[in-house]
């Protein structure tokens, strides 16, 4: 691929998928979709996401529509930011206007409800015969747009293609490292969001510093334990897209998921703190698919075991604990 001028498609307007333009609209020209049109309106002609990102200032260079076929029919590389239930409806309204063999980009950190896939396994049934590859890591949105330092991963499986879009992403403080482990680098973003919620719950229950230190531990044996079983590098699970990953998700009041547990722990309901949202909290949603591959594959999660039984069966935060720590605990390579 030579060293020319690409043209760039970020499709959705919400806090990431805008950042992420942002910062890509500095190195390239930038078209930015979103579904709601007020949302587009506003990045185009005030420079600033008032519903996502309040308070930012967004680069003039940055473009906005909401007609999807304006921001995906030129584009050179197109990069996904929807939530993870609307990506494959978002992919096959892509697939009317993307070229051949243009490079797609997931930035959504969840699995589909109904089967369980991955957002580039989605991604792939509806555009095939593109390159894909996700960008994942310790970032919020925020404070990426504040300029502070921060960094994050491009994974694709082709490393010629992955070594050049990079450049494409990093700039200033913002860092991006390439990862061949596609599958790897996907389930840490994704499966990170569940381990936030139970880190919530803790926070929210009044557990101490020791009590999210084991909590965070031993979610990382968890999450490579599972990973390695789906097929991801038991390394890429000690790096930016898993341990990374979840410390940010886990401990900061910034982190969609951990203000669900961290709410839950307080004792409102979960229908109630949804309602109160207006960001999707995919652990919420990836809780199930992540618990059932679990069992297919006989694995033992306790920590996904017991957010999925608050989540999905009304058990109370405070018992979920209890459960936990009501486990016997044996070698430290063991579950539980």
């Amino acid at each position: 691929m030579a060293h020319r001028v690409l043209r760039i498609g970020v499709l959705g307007g919400g806090s990431w998928g805008t950042t992420v333009a942002n910062l890509v609209a500095a190195r390239a020209p930038t078209i930015l979709w979103a579904r709601d049109a007020a949302v587009a309106r506003e990045i185009a002609e005030r420079h600033s996401n008032e519903r996502y990102l309040p308070g930012a200032r967004l680069s003039k260079a940055l473009r906005a529509t909401a007609d999807i076929g304006e921001a995906v029919s030129n584009a050179d590389v197109l990069v996904i930011g929807v939530p993870s239930q609307g990506m494959r409806q978002t992919a096959i309204e892509v697939r009317r206007h993307i070229r051949p063999w243009v490079p797609v980009i997931s930035l959504a950190k969840g699995f589909e409800t109904d089967t369980g896939l991955r957002m580039t396994q989605v991604i792939g049934q509806e555009l095939p015969g593109h390159p894909l590859g996700v960008l994942t890591g310790p970032n919020l949105a925020g404070e990426i747009l504040a300029g502070m330092a921060a960094a994050s991963v491009l994974a694709m499986e082709d490393e010629v293609i992955v070594a050049e879009l990079q450049r494409l992403f990093r700039g200033g403080l913002f860092r991006v490292y390439t990862n061949t482990d596609l599958t790897g680098s996907e389930l840490g973003g994704a499966l990170k969001n569940v381990f936030a919620i139970a880190a919530g719950m803790g926070d929210g229950l009044g557990a101490g510093f020791n009590t999210r230190s084991a909590l965070l531990t031993r979610s990382i044996a968890e999450m490579t334990r599972l990973g390695v079983a789906l097929g991801g590098r038991p390394e890429t699970f000690t790096g930016l897209t898993g341990l990374g990953d979840l410390i940010t998700t886990c401990t900061s009041p910034l982190s969609r998921n951990r203000t669900v547990g961290f709410e839950l722990g307080k004792g409102r309901s979960l229908q109630d703190i949804i309602a109160g949202m207006n960001q999707v909290a995919e652990g919420v949603k990836s809780s199930g698919p992540i618990y059932q591959a679990a069992k297919a594959l006989g694995i033992e999660v306790p920590i996904i075991t017991e957010v999925y039984r608050v989540v999905h069966e009304g058990r109370s935060p405070s018992s979920a604990f209890r459960g936990l720590l009501r486990r016997g605990a044996g070698s430290e390579a063991e579950p539980g």
